[in-house]
């Protein structure tokens, strides 16, 4: 292209405005490029990766080094050729040290000083050398990637097209020939430019949005996982809790009282001091054994030896030898359907036996003690019922067996009811959905 006549030839002009169609192509894959980065969860304060800055390091130095290899194809003058030099220097030089931290960091002062001085020297490298009009696209994206607003965005974005075109209408020769080829392809940068910014910058906001919201829904997600431990660690300590009174509590109960029996019976000469010390040892050892299957988490010893029909009749055997009280145990439903019941409910059942028994060891007073076993309206059915001396039930309770039975019971889908009153004796009912063994 002759740098110095008064209008561009067509040849020369054809290759210049025709520069804007593939810089504009390859502007629309590097913002395609931005939008797949914001949309694959980029964190809204860190707007650029590592990976994706390597990227525009790449592609920057590989166009200004090819705008100064075309500067030389140019016929340009020793002087002009300097400046073409300087002026590519001077971009490389300001992109190092200050458009790169400014697109890390957001600065706003080194963002502005950068821009400025980007169209500076483009301006000056398009005047000398039309060829570096394709450099437009990168600094169209630059332009938009620094901008803190829209309004920021278009104003460096018009600045730019309107820098480039006056420099290539110099370049050309001021002539209205050269206006007319250049306008369109300026037209079209802008028009590309505003489009692709706005929707970007629409893009990110989107994007800061997610951000926001999904690290909202990970502070949700934490809150929720502690709150499940929490109840996980609650739930366990209840559990634990009634697994503690209904075996090892209950069984010290028995010993201290066994204890206590043997000792009257010590101190007035009773031949019978031989039987208490060996249930104290029976029930000792049974006490061993159910903590170790406590701490193993297994099924309870006396289920895992015998069917639940033996081990309540064994319960009620130990309980009128120990206490002196009538304990008859009734069957109400055949032995098999026992058997096929699930070990789960067998569980619930014989500690709801135990802490009814260990309450009327406590409280009642009671002479006889009738437990029943058996099948109502599909659900397996646990009921024992005492003639002691009663109490009221709506009155709070201070003590933690009932509750713990409930406990234990709704947790199995069931339902605990006490039926009582004072002189009237005590009827505890268990009734228990029947599961598939």
């Amino acid at each position: 292209m002759d740098m110095h006549s008064g209008t561009a030839p067509a040849t020369a002009a054809e290759r210049r405005t025709g520069s804007g169609e593939p810089a504009t192509r390859a502007w629309v894959l590097v913002w395609r490029k931005m939008v797949v980065m914001e949309a694959t969860g980029t964190r809204a304060d860190r707007v650029v990766g590592d990976r994706t800055l390597l990227g525009w390091n790449i592609v920057f130095w590989v166009i200004l080094a090819m705008s100064l290899a075309v500067s030389f194809t140019a016929p340009l003058s020793t002087l002009q050729r300097g400046i073409a030099i300087g002026a590519a220097v001077a971009l490389g030089a300001s992109y190092q040290f200050i458009g790169r931290p400014a697109i890390q960091s957001r600065s706003q002062v080194q963002s502005f000083v950068f821009r400025v001085i980007l169209i500076g020297c483009l301006m000056v490298l398009v005047g000398l050398s039309p060829a570096s009009v394709f450099m437009m696209f990168i600094a169209s994206a630059q332009v938009w990637l620094l901008s803190a607003s829209v309004r920021d965005g278009i104003a460096f974005s018009l600045a730019l097209v309107i820098g480039c075109g006056t420099a290539q209408l110099w370049g050309a020769g001021w002539g209205w020939q050269p206006f007319w080829m250049i306008l369109p392809w300026m037209l079209v940068s802008l028009i590309v430019s505003l489009l692709f910014g706005i929707w970007i910058e629409r893009v990110i906001a989107q994007s800061q949005q997610r951000a926001e919201l999904i690290e909202e829904l990970h502070a949700a997600r934490d809150e929720l996982a502690e709150a499940h431990h929490s109840a996980g660690v609650m739930a366990e300590r209840e559990r634990m809790a009634r697994e503690i009174h209904d075996t090892l509590a209950q069984g010290m109960t028995s010993i201290v009282m066994l204890s206590q029996t043997g000792a009257a019976e010590l101190a007035h000469g009773s031949d019978t001091v031989g039987a208490r010390l060996a249930q104290i040892e029976a029930t000792a050892r049974e006490n061993l054994a159910e903590a170790r299957a406590l701490v193993a988490a297994f099924t309870p010893v006396a289920l895992s030896e015998a069917t639940l029909t033996e081990v309540l009749r064994r319960q009620g055997e130990r309980f009128a030898a120990e206490t002196g009280v009538d304990v008859q145990v009734l069957l109400d439903l055949d032995e098999s359907e026992v058997v096929e019941l699930p070990q789960s409910q067998q569980v619930v059942l014989l500690r709801a036996a135990q802490e009814a028994l260990a309450n009327v060891r406590k409280h009642a007073r009671a002479t006889s003690v009738l437990i029943t076993l058996g099948l109502r309206a599909g659900r397996v059915c646990i009921e024992i019922r005492d003639d002691g001396s009663g109490f009221l039930p709506a009155e709070p309770s201070t003590g933690f067996g009932l509750a713990a039975m409930r406990g234990r019971v709704e947790e199995s889908g069931g339902t605990v009811q006490v039926n009582s009153s004072p002189g009237q004796g005590t009827v505890v009912q268990v009734l228990i959905p029947v599961e598939d063994a």
